[in-house]
């Protein structure tokens, strides 16, 4: 009986596998719930640099008109206002992992297939690079200086300052910075309260952060620490409202078939809340997290020029006189925060104190 088969490092093996490997893994990334190509997404994913060549997006925005233009029969001719237009610079790289095997003695004492286990490792770590990169740059993660750990940038940008029309940043209690968020149970504790000041902000910033559309509906995004969620969870002020009042007539997540509502844990004052272990601490203080509200392209994403189906890049080679298989991965990506002229455009910090407990 005739047989088909692919082996090791066939061609179409290696395609399939490329294949596999872009989909598996963005399945595992908590950020590709939130990637689309369109504006109103949380994520922007701009598609530039998939056409040609070039390691940088310029991202435009253009600033609404501002004037009052004229009435009635008034010269028009004269009165034309400029438009006023900003950029952020997107940057792309390429980032590679691999693992190899100990030889065919090494396989032949283990009961599973060490190909198949390197293709989930490393499927395992450029997922959780995509979701660190991307929590590290909304969070404005100063603190982290590794382009790997950075959506391949070389820095991340810290929230804009805590006064002014400017403001992206909130802090718990009275505080007047990171560094003096203290107290477990006090004031500097994650309160719901402090979503309701976001959203405000939120709506009137300037320009106003736009809410992301999920089934025609505005909605806000925000992202909590695991230990500001038990804060908030456990708030019981009767001077103010609290998640347990807001949830008792509620189902918790999966509140619609929306891929934004998965897992998250509900929703208040239009805020669809998610909880995460990789929101990062504060930089000036290892107590405290950075919770972050998002709009509509609070991010973006960039790809580099490969297959469609096969952005990232699956290689075997066999070494030692084919005793020993390697494995490889490679993706030309970057994601940033969106900031224009200076300011954050999507995305709110509220940090609070949240020490484990």
């Amino acid at each position: 009986m005739a047989t088909t088969e692919y082996a090791v490092n066939h061609p179409l093996a290696v395609k399939v596998w490329s294949r596999r490997l872009m989909q598996e893994a963005l399945k595992e990334t908590y950020a590709s719930r939130f990637m689309s190509d369109s504006k109103d997404s949380l994520i922007y994913v701009k598609n530039d640099l998939k056409k040609g060549p070039g390691d940088r997006i310029t991202v435009g925005l253009r600033v609404q008109l501002a004037a009052n233009g004229v009435t009635g029969d008034a010269t028009l001719e004269g009165q034309e206002e400029a438009l006023s237009t900003f950029t952020d610079n997107l940057f792309i790289d390429q980032l590679r992992h691999a693992v190899r095997s100990g030889g065919e003695m090494s396989q032949q004492r283990v009961p599973f297939s060490i190909r198949e286990e390197a293709l989930e490792g490393l499927r395992d770590w450029i997922s959780d690079k995509i979701d660190t990169g991307f929590f590290n740059q909304i969070a404005g993660n100063t603190g982290v200086t590794t382009a790997s750990m950075l959506g391949m940038q070389s820095a991340a940008t810290a929230p804009t300052g805590t006064g002014g029309a400017n403001a992206r940043i909130i802090l718990g209690g009275a505080q007047a910075s990171e560094a003096s968020l203290s107290s477990s149970g006090s004031a500097d504790d994650f309160q719901l309260t402090l979503i309701d000041r976001a959203v405000n902000l939120a709506k009137i910033a300037t320009p106003m952060i736009r809410p992301i559309r999920v089934n025609g509906q505005p909605k806000y995004v925000a992202f909590l620490h695991p230990n500001q969620v038990r804060s908030m969870k456990t708030d019981a002020t009767t001077a103010r409202v609290t998640w347990y009042d807001t949830q008792k007539a509620r189902v918790q997540g999966g509140e619609t078939d929306n891929p934004i509502y998965n897992g998250a844990l509900g929703e208040y004052n239009g805020v669809i809340i998610h909880e995460s272990t990789r929101v990062p601490a504060s930089p000036d203080n290892a107590n405290a997290r950075r919770a972050i509200l998002c709009g509509a392209q609070a991010a973006c994403l960039a790809t580099g020029r490969r297959d469609s189906e096969t952005q990232m890049k699956w290689t075997e080679e066999l070494f030692d006189y084919e005793n020993q298989l390697g494995v490889s991965i490679a993706y030309i990506w970057g994601l940033k925060k969106a900031v224009f002229n200076s300011v954050d455009f999507g995305t709110i910090v509220i940090s609070t104190f949240a020490s484990n407990p």
